[in-house]
């Protein structure tokens, strides 16, 4: 009993980032709410499987310790601009060469993480929540293009969605904390309700149970600027998940090898593999729940097994995932503003503890963001040139991404000969 309420702490506190990805990916692409309510099942599903596939130990994949995995938030941004130019089968498309990419590289990636040091990944992280704060906006005027946007309604119940968190927030300590943003969602959506704003048409129609279907949304098709994007949000979230594994490994007091790191980076790649097959999306280590297994201290893989295998029977319930898909835009809105500047606010965290090594870096910094986040508010900018260019170019994130590794490798790494200034 107490085995099983742990592991129902760990689904609560990664569930809202869980279902926030297909719920904002969905709404972005213009789902219907049965196709919706497939996402969301899909998508909690998987995130079982990614887990239990992480926390195996065998001479594969696996790294054996006591993870959760996730829908990675650093693919939202990627997946609405690809959605929106080529349609949600170039989504998946990219997610599978991704993952086969993933897998293929996972022996040498040990060696690339050199290309990938935090003036880089803090730049990719923070132009990523950047680029997702329009989206977040949007969503509290009641979503683009609604015949309401911008009603008191939907900006009363969003700030108040926000606030709501923001409340909980400060005033709460440890699990409470952990689950502001899923406590918020609720308590809008409760608020929503009395204010006659909530449809439940979608949870009377949803089927109790249903079976798993590759490729639902069709056969995947494959684009280059899309594969390109997919790849280097896969290839942040490993440098991401690295650090989780040796936090993990540092809690659980056990040393982590390069086989160990192998091992992790193949599952993570198989799982981002199958999501791609199942029509759900990338996975990674989720951190809130690193500090819940600290805050716990209970390390033991049984529980996170446990966590696993509640996910992927809650994917077999559409009904379970019919009611997230009824949560109002404008509360979601809300919850997003928090958790993308909570994104941003990760960037600036990771850029703090090497802006001030170099004036190198100020530049990369400066460079990569500006240019990432300039093409995305302009990306007719670059409508001329030609169309291998324009892979590099098509959307803010690979173009602030793709700087900010350039620029590393020219500051960085490329031996130069410093000048002294008298």
């Amino acid at each position: 009993m107490k085995a099983t309420a742990l592991g129902l702490q760990h689904v609560l506190a990664m569930y809202a980032g869980a279902v926030l990805v297909p719920l904002i990916v969905g709404d972005a692409l213009g789902l219907t709410s049965t196709q919706l309510t497939y996402l969301v099942s899909i998508d909690i599903l998987m995130c079982g499987v990614a887990t239990i596939l992480q926390i195996m130990n065998n001479r594969f994949f696996g790294i054996g310790l006591p993870v959760v995995l996730g829908c990675s938030f650093t693919a939202v941004g990627p997946m609405i601009a690809i959605g929106g130019e080529f349609g949600i089968s170039a989504i998946y498309g990219a997610i599978i060469v991704s993952g086969v990419f993933v897998i293929v590289i996972s022996r040498f990636f040990g060696m690339l993480v050199r290309f990938f040091p935090p003036v880089v990944t803090g730049s990719v992280v923070t132009i990523i929540g950047i680029t997702l704060i329009p989206v977040a906006i949007n969503n509290m005027g009641g979503g683009q293009g609604a015949s309401d946007f911008g009603s008191m309604a939907n900006v009363s119940l969003s700030f108040g969605t926000l606030l709501f968190i923001i409340l909980v927030y400060k005033f709460s300590t440890g699990f409470m904390r952990a689950i502001s943003i899923l406590l918020g969602l609720v308590a809008g959506t409760v608020a929503a309700t009395f204010m006659e704003m909530v449809d439940f048409t979608a949870v009377w129609e949803a089927s109790y149970i249903h079976m798993v279907e590759p490729f639902y949304f069709g056969l995947p098709t494959f684009e280059w600027s899309a594969i390109v994007t997919m790849i280097l949000v896969a290839m942040v979230s490993l440098v991401e998940s690295t650090g989780v594994y040796f936090a993990l490994g540092d809690i659980c007091e056990r040393d982590i090898k390069k086989e160990d790191l192998e091992k992790g980076y193949r599952a993570e790649g198989i799982a981002v593999l199958l999501g791609g097959i199942f029509n759900a999306f990338p996975y990674t280590t989720f951190s809130q729940n690193v500090g819940l297994l600290q805050m716990s201290g209970v390390r033991s893989r049984k529980i996170i097994l446990i966590t696993g295998i509640m996910l992927i029977t809650m994917g077999f319930v559409p009904k379970i995932a019919a009611l997230t898909t009824i949560i109002p835009v404008a509360v979601l809105g809300g919850a997003m503003l928090a958790m993308f500047g909570m994104v941003v606010s990760q960037g600036i965290k990771m850029l703090s503890k090497v802006i001030g090594d170099s004036q190198d870096n100020s530049m990369i910094i400066a460079c990569s963001i500006g240019l990432g986040l300039g093409v995305t508010v302009a990306p007719e900018l670059f409508a001329e040139f030609p169309s291998g260019l324009k892979i590099l170019t098509s959307n803010g994130i690979v173009a602030g991404s793709v700087t900010a590794i350039a620029l590393n490798i020219l500051f960085n790494m490329v031996p130069s000969r410093k000048k002294n200034i008298v």
